[in-house]
């Protein structure tokens, strides 16, 4: 008996693993990527990432981080290709909440699913690339606002906010 739950168990993970593995492979054929670096290896230019590549130090990388040319690679986060340039080893790339493609090289992307540092793997949906339902605008219905009641009474009233010292100075001055 204990066999056959242990084949049963071999066999719907297997099925199960396999069809994460098609779903993660069909990403990949669309061009999606994951990054498989830490540091700020995506840059607005190709010139700009031989820079922070080649001479990488704490001055450069605070310099290009502050004037936004170069962004920072978290490892298993998904990147859309946009286009590839083999002669340079180079890949443009977008990410979900960046507004800008960005140049970084091909070795820091893998075609195999990588674990953000959460443990989740990341897909076009959960990373903002794929807009879903949730994030798009809804009209909000206009409810009309009460109108305000006047009241036609020919007496004046006291207003309740002026201290009593107050009422009592109007009073004399009437």
């Amino acid at each position: 008996m204990k066999l056959r739950i242990l084949v049963f168990f071999g066999i719907s993970f297997g099925l199960t693993y396999t069809a994460f593995a098609a779903d993660y492979s069909a990403l990949a054929a669309q061009g999606y990527r994951w990054v498989t670096i830490d540091g700020p290896y995506a840059c607005l230019s190709q010139e700009d990432v031989k820079k922070i590549t080649n001479h990488h130090t704490d001055e450069t990388e605070l310099q290009m981080v502050d004037d936004l040319q170069a962004y920072y690679l978290i490892p298993g986060a998904i990147a859309q290709v946009v286009q590839d340039d083999p002669a340079s080893g180079m890949t443009q790339v977008r990410f979900g909440g960046i507004t800008r493609d960005l140049w970084t090289y091909t070795k820091f992307l893998s075609k195999r699913p990588v674990e953000d540092p959460y443990g989740v793997i990341e897909t076009p949906e959960n990373s903002g690339l794929i807009p879903t339902a949730t994030t798009g605008t809804t009209e909000i219905p206009v409810e009309s606002a009460p109108t305000p009641t006047v009241n036609a009474n020919p007496t004046p009233s006291v207003s309740p906010a002026l201290p009593p010292h107050s009422r009592k100075s109007m009073r004399d001055t009437d």
